[in-house]
């Protein structure tokens, strides 16, 4: 029995891990790389695992860096299922489509450019998928409710539990059978912060022979959540002037709908007066949509509002956008307009338009409230770049620039040594993925001190035999 880390290895993107023992092959995840300058090159490349060999897939959650390269299995051959929650099926759909879509546009104009420079009408780009190659997935999709086992192949027991990341994000337990020997292997996901709005807090196993565990930020905890509201509230207020605007690049699926129950409950308490809240993104408001179908999974919290008769993804001055004219129209607003639009790591989307037009003036505050990966556009300006390049224009940063890290729907350095301390009675093997090598280094040497545990930093195409 082994695991073979196809992504996510020294990164915090492209999760991907085989699992192989004597009667079954599953992957664990098959997201994209995204943020660095390879990443686009790695993506074209199905790892060397034969797809038409796995038994299944099983998909943690819905994010594009565990779900995103999913429509290249088909053409590689694979025709097994996919288990993942109800509510991670319909997300991931989302999702992919919209990532075909953007896809498509990112080749047509590469094309054009390419054809305009060798004076022909040669077509060489192509996208990694198509709307009709996410279409034809989707039917591969089994639904698995959180704490319900199931037998994704033969020798094979899973179990997802409630990771708190986003809608329907799990954790997952796999006990394999191998010739009498039983091993449990956990798998992390990514797990949530406790205490978060919306959703329930992450659950955890009390026993595994190996735990896969995240690290994303494994070195660090992260500020109070009610301090970063404070913070957020004070910014919106400061904001309030005729040129006054805030750009929040937000994940359509996670972020703003986090920020909607947040916005909203400043608004209900009287703390943020008569607000104007955008949502700049055709994909975060189905998102949203689908959000409140999801009502099931949402925490205590957010039920008391509802019985009290409240909507807490809904609030009076809340309005949405569809079209790119609609969008382009929010360019003329002032007066402290807020406005939330993806892509979270500003590498693409909506939000570059509304950065190429608001960056290179004082009144403009971008509030940066989520991970920024290596090699992206946030990632610059949260390390105080003073000049970028947003879609071809390069644009002196005169914006007021705010990182706000309490928002993050990542569980901090404490939380994730908590969570894998239900386990540490059982002495696991404890493999770190999902992180920069930093991060991972921090969160290797907090858990050995902490739980008397060592840890496993695998690079890519590492293997651990379990």
């Amino acid at each position: 029995m082994q695991l073979r880390f196809f992504g996510a290895a020294g990164e915090v993107t492209g999760s991907c891990t085989l699992v192989e023992a004597a009667k079954a092959r599953l992957l664990v995840d098959f997201g994209m790389h995204q943020g660095f300058k390879t990443a686009e090159r790695r993506n074209r490349s199905v790892p060397p695992f034969r797809a038409s060999q796995l038994d299944a897939v099983i998909l943690t959650h819905a994010h594009l860096d565990h779900s995103g390269r999913l429509p290249m299995l088909i053409g590689a051959g694979f025709t097994g299922p996919i288990f993942a929650t109800p509510a991670t099926i319909e997300l991931t759909q989302i999702l992919l489509e919209d990532a075909a879509h953007l896809q498509q546009m990112a080749t047509e104009r590469a094309n054009r450019k390419r054809s305009q420079r060798s004076g022909h009408s040669q077509r060489v780009s192509r996208p990694l998928y198509t709307v009709s190659d996410v279409q034809a997935l989707m039917p591969r999709f089994r639904p698995v409710e959180y704490d319900q086992p199931w037998q994704p192949a033969p020798g094979v027991t899973a179990r997802f539990v409630d990771a708190g990341h986003i809608l329907g994000s799990a954790s997952v337990e796999l006990v394999l059978e191998d010739f009498g020997q039983r091993r449990t292997v956990v798998f992390s996901g990514d797990i949530g912060p406790r205490g978060a709005p919306l959703l329930a807090d992450p659950a955890t196993f009390d026993h595994a022979d190996v735990v896969v565990l995240e690290s994303t930020y494994g070195d660090r905890d992260h500020r109070p959540l009610p301090d970063s509201i404070d913070e957020l509230a004070g910014i919106l207020r400061q904001a309030r002037t005729p040129a006054g605007k805030v750009l929040i690049p937000a994940f359509a699926v996670g972020r703003t709908q986090q920020l909607i129950y947040i916005l909203g409950d400043l608004v209900r308490h009287h703390h943020l007066e008569a607000p104007q809240v955008y949502i700049d993104s055709p994909m975060a408001t189905e998102a949203t949509d689908l959000y409140r179908r999801f009502g099931n999974l949402f925490d205590d919290e957010t039920w008391q509002i509802i019985r009290a008769g409240g909507t807490p993804l809904r609030f009076p001055g809340l309005r949405t956008t569809r079209t790119p004219d609609e969008s382009r129209s929010l360019n003329s607003l002032g007066g402290g307009a807020i406005i939330i639009s993806g892509s979270g790591m500003m590498n693409g989307g909506r939000i570059l338009h509304h950065l190429r037009h608001g960056l290179g003036r004082p009144e403009t505050h971008v509030v940066i409230v989520g991970f920024q990966a290596e090699g992206t556009l946030g990632r610059r300006l949260v390390e105080g770049a003073t000049q970028v390049d947003v879609l071809g224009r390069v644009i002196d940063v005169q914006a007021q620039i705010h990182t706000l890290n309490g928002f993050s729907a990542h569980a901090g350095q404490s939380e994730l040594v908590a969570w894998l301390s239900t386990m540490a009675g059982s002495r696991p093997r404890v493999i770190l993925n999902h992180g920069e090598n930093r991060q991972r280094q921090a969160l290797s040497e907090n858990i050995r001190q902490s739980l008397g545990l060592d840890t496993e930093t695998p690079g890519y195409a590492d293997i651990a035999r379990v």
